[in-house]
């Protein structure tokens, strides 16, 4: 596809003060075709699938990955300036999505429209790594709850990780097969936040209840001062994780106008209200256990076994859930490539479409869960590789490239030092990474139970 070269760039802003036109440039085309829907999502539907990824599952294993290498101070610090950095970054975001004159519903599309059609390959390929690193860690995650689940019911062990894992991605593919596209959940992004809201409301009563009952806590940073210095880069990696999803051009997409408004009264939601439950889990569950605390804080509590086992459930179907979402952008590519433009989605060519090509790019994921089920570890190299550039380095530098003409020097300054220091913390991080993931390969085998 061929791609404008960076000079013809203009900016459409959403501001009808500075452009004169206000939200009928929301009309505009979008810059390549799609068999999804776009621009039919209300702004708070929008909001709930960026609160959806934010209160996954991922957030029970936060108070083990996050808190216990960095500490009170380097936690809390941490959390509150991933999350402002990650609200500015999506705001420039999401303000680049009218550029040019066309809508750019995919971040691929938006890069090959500033820098060509190089890095139009390159986004994708990064961003296709991002989503399926974070697909795989759901599935992890689900398999997780599951095994959980099984251990409170019986106790003969026959439930192996792998096996959890195994029944997790048939569970998630059977509901991609009847999901045809992101703006589909609708009424399942209502479940997802009851479900949410249930396994953190669970652990964070069992957690506070466990607390206040145990002795005090050890909430010292543990190992040597040089692999300290690994698992701090690691978690600085996972901080950024926790709040982006390395696809909001995506989201935008199915929201209706005026796109960039809309977008942006979604990011506060987000940031705000929408990271309430996210602050209470991390906190109350790393005051509870200190640095005992496990990656999957429900192994942590004690209490009721109908709770635990309603939490984890919870978790569980949350989880199927909110993988849709991270995996509808391999989807609309899939079904506009290849998929069939006769029918509706629930044609019957088209959902056997759906099943093999769904069904194996999950395979794929599910295989890849199984054998290397190290979730901090996925979490620390996905923000490495793929949430910083996409989400801190690119924004920040097609920003600058698009509004070269108007910002001042001290503001094109801002933008190099933000692109630099994250791309310097990328590789320091991807290292560190790495170096993680080899360690735990050596402690656990291939398809370890962990």
């Amino acid at each position: 596809m061929a791609m404008p070269p960076a000079e013809k760039v203009i900016v459409v802003d959403a501001n009808p003060s500075k452009n004169g036109h206000g939200d009928k440039f929301d009309d505009l085309p979008v810059a390549d075709e799609t068999s999804h829907q776009i621009g039919v999502d209300p702004w708070y539907q929008v909001a709930f699938v960026l609160t959806t990824g934010v209160n996954s599952a991922y957030v029970l294993g936060y108070s083990g990955s996050l808190m216990v290498p960095l500490g009170w101070v380097g936690g809390s610090v941490g959390l509150l300036l991933a999350a402002a950095v990650s609200m500015y970054a999506n705001s420039l975001l999401g303000r680049l999505h009218l550029l040019g004159g066309k809508r750019h519903i995919r971040y691929r599309d938006l890069a090959g429209h500033i820098y060509g059609p190089k890095m139009y390959k390159i986004t994708w390929a990064m961003q296709y790594v991002n989503l399926f690193m974070i697909n795989t860690g759901f599935i992890i995650i689900a398999g997780q709850a599951l095994k959980a689940l099984y251990l409170l019911i019986s106790t003969d062990g026959a439930m192996k990780l792998p096996y959890c894992i195994a029944v997790s991605g048939f569970v998630c593919a059977l509901f991609a097969f009847g999901i045809p596209y992101l703006s589909a959940l609708r009424i399942w992004l209502g479940f997802s936040t009851i479900f949410s809201l249930t396994y953190i409301f669970a652990a964070c009563v069992l957690s506070l209840k466990d607390g206040f009952r145990s002795p005090p806590r050890d909430y010292s940073i543990q190992g040597e001062p040089s692999s300290r210095v690994f698992t701090t880069i690691g978690a600085a990696a996972s901080l950024v994780f926790a709040y982006n999803t390395g696809m909001l051009p995506e989201i935008q997409a199915t929201v209706q106008a005026p796109v960039v408004k809309n977008i942006e009264k979604a990011l506060w939601f987000q940031f705000t209200a929408g990271s309430v439950p996210l602050y209470a889990i991390i906190v109350i569950g790393y005051w509870a256990y200190g640095n005992q605390t496990t990656t999957y804080l429900l192994n942590n509590v004690t209490g009721p076994v109908w709770i635990k086992a309603v939490a984890n459930l919870a978790a569980f179907l949350q989880t199927v859930i909110a993988l849709h979402i991270f995996a509808s952008p391999m989807y609309e590519y899939l079904d506009t490539r290849f998929g069939s433009k006769v029918g509706g989605p629930f044609a019957m060519h088209n959902v056997i479409f759906r099943v093999g090509v769904r069904g194996g790019y999950l395979a794929v994921n599910t295989l890849m869960a199984a054998a290397l089920p190290f979730l901090g570890d996925f979490m620390s190299l996905t923000g490495a590789l793929s949430t910083f550039p996409l989400t801190f380095v690119l924004a920040n530098h097609m920003y600058l490239v698009a509004n070269r003409q108007r910002l001042s020097s001290l503001q094109k300054s801002w933008h190099w030092l933000n692109i630099v220091f994250f791309t310097v913390l990328s590789i320091t991080a991807a290292v560190a990474a790495l170096r993680l993931i080899a360690r735990d390969s050596k402690t656990y085998h291939i398809f370890a139970d962990v």
